[in-house]
């Protein structure tokens, strides 16, 4: 790998920057056009086999959750190849083209089950794992002298995300209904195989930073000599942390063993159960670590292990966030609309709206608020942004009542939770991007980036626990006694789900210590 050709002026935005900005913009199309689409095509089309229209849109969430979940968990194995092999351009171009296969077997495999989630799998791939990369390669084009324009990029590099999703969302339903899915599906592959292709173009322009070699004092490295040192007359309550973790994991797989979660699910929360014992038993004894490793890979440690605290308590939102996607649209069916107008082109909203809030949060609210002597940081953004989702599915869940009680309700009104929806994903998803990218040291970039999009497979694992519960007879007993149907339930116990993160949020940023990880 070489260094920059050209590096960027004293506070200049960087010539290279447009090449990435052009990729995500197609990719995102892509990406998004083919999601937005994929819960209707799985109800209308590909699960026309189950009799039940509701047990079907039970099983067209599972598997647009599952889908979203293995999307943000590949982000982990993108981003360790990336930091210890290959590098993120190269690791980008080669899943870039893993993602492009995906997208054919989606357009010949419409009417074949297994070809099609063979296509899901490949794009999960694809697209997970570059996802981390892609915005962790932005922050590698700005150094200590041009840093102050990242914001600016990241804000614009989310805005063109918006930009791509909002079209895709527009049109993709349209095609659907009129060429068929194979076509619907056809076009956002076609517009990652143009992303591929200006990817390449700006090869020679690039910031490449190499990957790391094996380090003897890595994250992983570190948290295993804290756990398994021992500490004169001192006992190893961490390490009783860490195994409890592993057993209640096991229990897990228990549970998919007995039948009671499918495998997907039981693997995340596997996954969850041995990072959190793992890393709370890790902080009882960091401290042991000291002399087997340097004061400076200890202390890295202390800092990851405080930022994954933040994302977790950002997984509520994406439980919400997600379901605009699934849990919206079925809604939307049930709503008045015009005969021409699909629910899921309500979708085309968000990305609209953000379009609009980014540069309005930038241009009129920050400098407002900071006349008024409150500064917009970045955890105050993201904590304000959870709560901007709860009042979302709390509207959400108030037209699901009428709709329960017959009243004919306009899927207009759907605009005001989507307006409040958006609102929390501008403070939440395109804060947390330049949040994770300062907050990783060095060595881990790629990493840290790969923990913040695995907060969103954790959301949607919590959407999937919900739906296997409501499946249970004594819970969906329960909640009838409520008066409320299972929708409405659901849509405020997630609102509730969030709020109560919010205030956890808000009570974790007053002591976190904000870090500058920019290159010098």
């Amino acid at each position: 790998m070489t260094a920059a050709i050209e590096t960027a002026s004293a506070g200049k935005l960087p010539r290279q920057i447009p090449y990435i900005i052009g990729n995500e913009a197609c990719e995102r199309f892509g990406f998004y056009g083919m999601r937005n689409i994929l819960t209707p095509f799985l109800v209308s089309t590909l699960l026309m086999y189950i009799a039940s229209q509701g047990e079907r849109e039970h099983m067209a969430k599972d598997v647009f959750h599952t889908f979203v979940i293995g999307v943000y968990f590949f982000p982990l194995l993108g981003g360790w190849i990336s930091d210890r092999f290959f590098g993120k351009y190269n690791t980008i171009l080669w899943l870039s083209l893993v993602y492009v296969l995906g997208f054919v077997c989606l357009s010949l495999f419409v009417d074949n089950p297994t070809g099609f989630y063979t296509g899901m799998l490949l794009i999960a791939l694809g697209s997970g794992g570059i996802k981390p990369l892609v915005s962790a390669f932005v922050g590698d084009q700005f150094d200590q002298s041009n840093k102050s324009k990242a914001k600016v990029v990241y804000d614009a590099f989310y805005w063109t995300i918006n930009f791509g999703s909002f079209f895709a969302s527009l049109l993709m339903p349209i095609f659907l209904r009129g060429f068929g899915p194979a076509v619907a599906f056809g076009i956002p592959g076609a517009l990652m195989f143009l992303a591929v292709v200006i990817f390449w173009a700006g090869r020679n322009k690039y910031t490449h930073v190499p990957a790391s070699p094996p380090n003897p004092h890595s994250f992983l490295n570190v948290v295993r000599t804290a756990l398994t040192a021992r500490q004169a007359g001192q006992g190893r309550m961490g390490l009783a942390m860490a195994v409890l973790g592993v057993v209640l994991a096991l229990g897990a797989f228990g549970m998919w063993l007995a039948g009671s979660l499918e495998f997907v699910p039981a693997f995340c929360l596997a996954l969850v159960l041995v990072m959190a014992f793992g890393g709370f038993g890790a902080a009882m004894q960091l401290e042991r670590a000291r002399g087997a490793h340097p004061d400076e890979a200890v202390d890295g440690v202390r800092a990851v292990l405080r930022i994954l605290i933040v994302f977790a308590l950002v997984t509520p939102f994406w439980s919400l966030f997600d379901q605009k996607a699934s849990t919206w649209v079925i809604q939307g069916e049930l709503m008045t609309k015009p005969e021409w107008f699909q629910a899921a082109q309500m979708q085309a909203l968000n990305p609209a709206l953000v379009m609009l809030i980014i540069p309005f949060n930038n241009l009129v609210l920050y400098p407002l608020l900071r006349r008024m002597g409150i500064e917009p940081t970045a955890l105050r953004r993201m904590g304000t942004g959870i709560a901007f989702s709860a009042v979302a599915w709390v509207v959400a869940g108030c037209l699901q009542l009428a709709i329960d009680g017959g009243d004919p309700v306009s899927i207009v009104w759907q605009v005001l939770p989507y307006a409040l929806l958006t609102m929390g994903e501008v403070l939440v998803s395109a804060t947390g991007l330049e949040f994770a990218y300062s907050q990783a040291p060095t060595s881990m970039k790629g990493t840290i980036m790969s923990f913040w999009m695995l907060s969103v497979t954790v959301g949607n694992l919590w959407v999937l626990l919900s739906n296997a519960a409501v499946r249970n007879e004594g819970v969906t007993s329960n909640i009838a006694q409520t008066g409320l149907s299972e929708t409405a339930f659901l849509m405020f116990f997630f609102a509730g789900f969030a709020m109560l993160a919010a205030l956890a949020f808000a009570l974790y940023a007053r002591r976190y210590p904000m870090q500058d990880h920019y290159r010098a």
